[in-house]
């Protein structure tokens, strides 16, 4: 710890980010998990100005004036619109500090994809700085849900992490406190909604919102087929009248719709796991995969990923706060991580398209 730090650390805040796709979720030093609410924020096309951010601004998505916006500024766990962005993270940090006695900046730890670029890191940077952050530290989202699911990654063994996020999913292999190997997907939760929308537009000729396709996704989404069927009344706009409709979607409904992305996600950790070396295939072989992530929540899914690759499958305790869980211990105890942190580069690295 520099002499700067110790000095100002009696006067700032220490704050955990998970700065998801679909949510994003906050920890306060010595308070633990303080917020959680969906990163969407609404804007005043006539001003400029940002109207809701969070919770309600999620409440607006689909319901706003031509001149009110509800946008998601992250798309696939980086970021879209910067400024947008920027406003989002300010307003979670000035939300987490109130009440507090803070004289300057906090010191932030946020959570991102993995194998993000430089130039994506350099954005979340920026965006947290601007937002009035003193210290930016960024952490692999794979290692902090790890680190909260207190697996051993610091030990010569290896361990398994698949985190089934809301823009991604992370698949990662990781030991001696780094990431032997890794692949990040952009089939996750989102991808499963817009496949149960498409499925209910193409099959049932009703158009439903992202939201209702999100409810039924937990509601009657069974990946392996079960003894009693599951079935939910849907309503939206029918196709072909443009007038309310209602229909009865099953458990096998919704298998069929989103069949293809859960095939994708099951190739994604085959992927992994044979461009590994056969010790760490080995230990993963004794301890299994550890599943996080909103995308744990679905029903069936740890059976399906076990049976499909012959695994042990470990549902994390709280799937949904795994990642903010990790940047909580980073931040108690920010010196000891230094080793696992993602290095400020002078230069944004530009990568060919």
């Amino acid at each position: 710890m520099s002499l700067l730090t110790k000095v100002l650390a009696p006067f700032s805040n220490d704050i955990g980010i998970d700065l998801g796709t679909t949510n994003s979720l906050v920890y306060l030093r010595g308070k633990g998990i303080i917020i959680n609410e969906p990163s969407v924020v609404a804007l005043n096309q006539k001003t400029g100005q940002v109207v809701a951010v969070g919770a309600k601004a999620k409440e607006m998505l689909g319901r706003t004036p031509q001149h009110i916006r509800a946008v998601r500024p992250l798309v696939n766990g980086v970021i879209s619109d910067f400024e947008v962005t920027e406003e989002m993270i300010g307003y979670f940090l000035n939300k987490a500090q109130r009440g507090t006695r803070a004289l300057v900046g906090p010191r932030v730890v946020i959570g991102v994809p993995s194998g993000i670029t430089n130039v994506e890191s350099r954005a979340v940077r920026d965006a947290a700085r601007n937002a009035g952050a003193r210290e930016v530290h960024i952490v692999e989202e794979a290692i902090a849900a790890a680190i909260g699911m207190r697996l051993p990654i610091h030990e010569a063994r290896a361990s398994m992490v698949v985190d089934i996020g809301g823009g991604t999913t992370d698949i990662a292999i990781l030991s001696l406190n780094g990431i032997v190997t890794s692949k990040n997907i952009h089939t996750a939760g989102d991808k499963l909604n817009s496949d149960i929308v498409a499925h209910l537009r193409n099959e049932f000729k009703i158009v439903i919102g992202e939201t209702t396709a999100e409810d039924l996704k937990f509601a009657v989404c069974a990946l392996l087929e079960q003894d009693e069927l599951l079935e939910e009344p849907v309503r939206g706009r029918d196709l072909v009248t443009g007038l309310p409709k209602e229909v009865v979607i099953t458990d096998e409904d919704i298998r069929d719709a989103v069949a293809v992305s859960i095939d994708a996600i099951i190739e994604g950790i085959k992927e992994v796991l044979e461009s590994s070396p056969p010790t760490v295939v080995a230990d993963i072989m004794k301890v299994g995969i550890n599943l996080t992530g909103g995308g744990a929540l679905i029903y069936g899914i740890p059976e399906l990923l076990s049976s499909m690759l012959e695994l042990p499958v470990n549902v994390a305790n709280d799937p949904l706060t795994s990642v903010v869980r990790g940047t909580g211990f980073i931040v108690e105890k920010l010196e000891d991580y230094n080793d696992i942190l993602l290095e400020e580069d002078a230069l944004p690295t530009f990568e060919n398209s």
